[in-house]
């Protein structure tokens, strides 16, 4: 009996020690599922932010081309204003029939009209570049490796 009252504070350093050890655990496995209901949570946000940059990928896509469609209408008028314009300054009776000032606020109208469309043509290219650039270089590919890992 004077033998095991010797040990008996090593018992109770033992016990502290486990008590302090499981407490240790508890902490561990709160912290644990703390961090895999933020996972969770950032995986959502993740998720809908995933298919907000699909719609707006898609919304770009749509209108660069109703674009392209508008550019290459005003070209076709454009041209077709070209070919009016040069037949009225071709034509002998357009002499009679236009005056000075009339063949010279044509002439300057075409110079405007042929500028406004050289203009935009070299601003869309400027934006096709960039939108083409928002579509591919954002084409990032989500790499499900990294789960894996962090899960491991």
């Amino acid at each position: 009996a004077g033998h095991s009252l010797l040990l008996l504070p090593d018992y109770i350093q033992i016990v502290r020690y486990f008590e302090a050890t499981r407490q240790r655990c508890c902490r561990l496995e709160q912290d644990g599922r703390r961090a895999r209901e933020q996972l969770a949570r950032v995986e959502a946000e993740r998720t809908a932010l995933e298919v907000k940059l699909k719609h707006a990928r898609n919304q770009v896509e749509v209108e660069m081309k109703k674009r392209h469609r508008a550019e290459a209408e005003l070209e076709k008028q454009d041209r077709k204003l070209q070919l009016v314009f040069e037949a009225l300054m071709r034509e002998p009776w357009g002499s009679g029939v236009l005056s000075g000032e009339q063949r010279s606020v044509l002439s300057a109208l075409a110079g405007r009209r042929l500028g406004a469309a050289l203009a935009p043509g070299r601003r869309s290219s400027a934006v096709d570049e960039s939108c083409q650039s928002l579509l591919s270089h954002s084409d990032i590919s989500y790499d499900r490796t990294e789960d894996d890992v962090v899960r491991s």
